[in-house]
């Protein structure tokens, strides 16, 4: 899916797309308006790629429940976020069937339809949005040749000590200086 630098900043409405990086910051562009801004690094900025909507018995990365809002409305745009609870709940049990009701709170479902709706009239939402490239014929030569060898058991390579630099050498041929002995006198009483 083309949406890995997209963003959502907190205390800012919307979603961003990463432009580029600064010494201190971020250039990001508003994805509805293409209105371009910088923001700190001390920015609450959270990747849409790296957030997930629970399961009961697992995590399931936001893009999937977003391809699956899509299948389910036909690629267009789908309930507003203002809607009631009861709608709200109901489009979730669609998107997602097994999702946890104690974990996923009515205010993330609402994210969800209006972060959707949003990538939707930016025209991030399209069929080939979600197209997984295919792997290249090596790569998949190489998974299936790796399969076949998982199941063979491979040697274990031995660790060969790393040769030493002559500045390493040159402090381990110099001895190791003695202390120095105080001499102590008697004192005669």
């Amino acid at each position: 899916m083309q949406l890995e630098k997209i963003i959502s900043i907190s205390g800012k409405p919307g979603l961003f797309k990463l432009v580029s990086q600064l010494k201190n910051g971020f250039i990001v562009e508003d994805i509805s308006t293409k209105k371009k801004t910088s923001i700190s690094n001390s920015s609450q900025v959270s990747l849409l790629d790296n957030i997930a909507m629970f399961t009961f018995d697992k995590e399931v990365p936001l893009f999937e429940v977003f391809e699956n809002v899509a299948k389910n409305y036909d690629y267009k745009a789908t309930i507003s976020h203002k809607s009631s609870g009861d709608e709200l709940r109901e489009f979730m049990s669609a998107s997602l069937p097994n999702y946890d009701l104690e974990r996923v709170y009515e205010s993330d479902i609402k994210k969800l339809a209006q972060w959707y709706n949003l990538l939707h009239k930016a025209g991030y939402i399209t069929p080939e949005s979600f197209v997984k490239p295919e792997a290249p014929a090596e790569e998949k030569a190489e998974e299936a040749k790796g399969t076949e060898e998982a199941t063979e058991k491979k040697p274990v390579a031995k660790k060969v000590p790393a040769k030493k630099t002559e500045k390493a050498e040159a402090t381990e041929e110099k001895p190791a200086k003695k202390p120095v002995a105080k001499k102590t006198t008697k004192k005669e009483d």
